[in-house]
């Protein structure tokens, strides 16, 4: 084998022994950016959102005419998963935060699954960006 390609080796044998070795390193915890004003990409539809000891309270500022209801959500770290209730349905939407002005949603169960909104639901998801820090 040549020298060029033998150091190649090396190093590549040497960062990946290096890289196994290293613990693994948990995703960055982004939970203190959940508060703020929180705007559905393309859309008006914008809420504000307050998170307080794990719990998340969800405030109504443009809903498109849409009437809603939620509980308080559960704030997991990065995630959180809020029962909303609308037209005749309840469905569990789940949030990820992305970075600390992105998250994604999208209805992790939806009931009963016959409804039409269930079904415009299933397998969707909505990108939400921060517009400011606080409500």
């Amino acid at each position: 084998m040549c020298k060029p390609l033998e150091k190649l080796l090396s190093g590549l044998v040497l960062l990946s022994a290096l890289t196994l070795s290293l613990p693994a390193q948990a995703a960055e915890d982004l939970s203190a950016h959940w508060n703020g004003v929180w705007n559905a990409e393309g859309t008006l539809f914008t809420i504000g959102v307050e998170v307080t000891d794990k719990v998340m309270k969800v405030t109504k500022i443009e809903t498109m005419g849409f009437e809603w209801s939620n509980s308080d959500g559960e704030v997991e770290g990065n995630i959180v998963r809020v029962t909303v209730e609308y037209a005749g349905v309840t469905g569990v939407v789940q949030a990820e935060l992305i970075d600390a002005t992105t998250a994604i949603a999208f209805a992790a169960s939806c009931t009963p699954e016959y409804m039409v909104v269930c079904a415009l639901a299933k397998d969707r998801q909505a990108v939400f960006k921060k517009t400011a820090t606080s409500p």
